[in-house]
C-alpha cells in the first residue's frame, strides 16, 4: 500500500466525529493509501432488506466512504470534500455477511477526483455491487 495523506486511526476517527451514520451502520476503514482504500461494511440483520439480503442504501454509504477514503487518502484532511456523483451498479445478491468494498481513484485533479469501487463479500471475490462516483474538492487557501 502507497503512502497515504491520511492515517488510517485518523481517518477511522474522523468518521466517528463527523459521520457517525457510517458509525452506526458498521463502516470502518481496514486500509488507506495514496489514492486506494478498502472498507468493510460488518454483517448487522438490521441492514437486510427482504430476502435477507444487504439493502442497497447500505451499500451506496459504504461506496460513498469508500470513496470519501480514497479522496483523502490522495489530497490529505479535507472534511469539506464531498460526493457529487454516484453511479450504483448492483451485479448480484449479497449474502448475510460483511461487505468489503476496494476503491481507487481513477483521474485526480485539483477540484474533482472521480473514483470507482468494487464490492465483494468478505468470503467471496464474486463481484457484488460496481460503483463509480466524482467528489467536489474545495479550492486550497
Amino acid at each position: 500500500m502507497t503512502d497515504s495523506r491520511i492515517a488510517l486511526d485518523d481517518f477511522n476517527a474522523l468518521m466517528e466525529e463527523k459521520l457517525p451514520m457510517a458509525a452506526w451502520l458498521g463502516i470502518r476503514a481496514e486500509s488507506i493509501g495514496q489514492g486506494v482504500a478498502t472498507m468493510r461494511l460488518a454483517f448487522k440483520p438490521e441492514l437486510t432488506r427482504p430476502g435477507g439480503t444487504i439493502a442497497g442504501p447500505a451499500l451506496m454509504a459504504l461506496a460513498d466512504a469508500c470513496m470519501y477514503a480514497v479522496v483523502l487518502g490522495a489530497v490529505g484532511r479535507e472534511e469539506l470534500a464531498l460526493t457529487t456523483n454516484l453511479n450504483v451498479n448492483f451485479l448480484r445478491r449479497p449474502p448475510a455477511a460483511d461487505v468489503l468494498a476496494e476503491g481507487r481513484v481513477l483521474k485526480l485533479g485539483k477540484r474533482l477526483a472521480v473514483s470507482e469501487v468494487e464490492m465483494y463479500a468478505a468470503d467471496d471475490r464474486e463481484l457484488v455491487c460496481h460503483v463509480t462516483g466524482t467528489y467536489s474538492i474545495p479550492p486550497q487557501g
